[in-house]
């Protein structure tokens, strides 16, 4: 495997923040706004984005929950192992919000399919925005856009993008590995 860093120390930080100042251009005060990170590896940025933005807006309330998508995913039934699910914690109302969806990589948009069928268990949003931090254009199954992207990424379907977090991998790093041959 070939590995090559598309993002890491500083520039990752960065990035963060600027998406943060873009939903904040959006959405002021976060009044009538959650963030909503997806299972299993959205919730690490949803967390950094909810945490910066409260250091941004500190008289603010900026809600933020983690959403398990396990069985509503369109392959579940087609894995050889058994599926472990993840946690849901939304521990506010969804209804009438305008909800952001937070998921580390946008690829083929299933993911976020599932995302918006599990979160209609909790209400019915006013509006429902996407941020990624990776957008690896040209490979949807599905047509879905990110109204918020940290990078984009031109990648093939034998390549995989890596983004490792700080809580759970030591650094935060994108990476892009080929296969070599």
């Amino acid at each position: 495997m070939q590995n090559l860093t598309l993002l890491d120390g500083q520039k990752f930080q960065i990035t963060i923040q600027r998406l943060c100042r873009q939903l904040i251009e959006n959405h002021n005060d976060f009044s009538g706004s959650v963030l909503i990170g997806i299972q299993p590896r959205g919730i690490y940025l949803a967390k950094r984005v909810a945490e910066e933005l409260r250091k941004i807006l500190p008289d603010n309330i900026i809600e933020q929950g983690d959403l398990d998508i396990t069985f509503y995913r369109d392959d579940f039934r087609r894995r050889e192992s058994p599926l472990v699910p993840n946690q849901t914690k939304i521990d506010f109302i969804i209804e009438g919000k305008k909800v952001i969806m937070i998921d580390d990589v946008l690829w083929t948009g299933r993911t976020i399919r599932a995302a918006m069928d599990a979160m209609l268990a909790f209400g019915r949003p006013e509006k429902i925005e996407l941020l990624t931090l990776v957008d690896r254009r040209y490979s949807r199954h599905i047509p879905v856009a990110a109204d918020y992207v940290g990078i984009e990424v031109d990648s093939i379907a034998s390549q995989k993008v890596v983004v490792s977090w700080k809580e759970t991998d030591g650094e935060d790093k994108i990476v892009l590995l080929s296969e070599v041959k």
